[in-house]
């Protein structure tokens, strides 16, 4: 499966993005989906997952709260609201496909800069 993000940008301290997952070349509906974020230097971070089919969420303690994960299996995207950005959430933003224990797609990553 190939995945796109989009959605990344520049935004004020307090303000909002939603970043989108675009999937195509297989069955979207299969994948549990995640999202995880990276600064320079640092490990690859997981923000909030989703199940197959929507119905269960997870989310690190890091943005729980001021974040939304959803996904919508007819369009073959996967979203991520952002709210109340704060600068220390500048990184880049990758989505993740999993099936089982050992198929896993990832997209290249959008770049969220939070900063007045």
């Amino acid at each position: 499966v190939q995945l796109v993000e989009s959605g990344g940008g520049l935004v004020q301290p307090g303000g909002s993005l939603r970043l989108s997952c675009a999937a195509s070349g297989s069955t979207f509906s299969n994948y549990d989906m995640s999202w995880y974020r990276q600064a320079p230097g640092k490990e690859r971070e997981l923000v909030t997952g989703i199940s197959s089919s929507g119905g269960h969420t997870n989310y690190a303690d890091s943005m729980k709260g001021r974040c939304t994960i959803s996904r919508d299996n007819a369009k073959n995207t996967l979203y991520l609201q952002m709210n109340s950005l704060k600068p220390e959430d500048t990184d880049v933003y990758y989505c993740r496909a999993r099936r089982g224990l050992f198929t896993n797609y990832w997209g290249k990553g959008t770049l969220v800069t939070v900063s007045s």
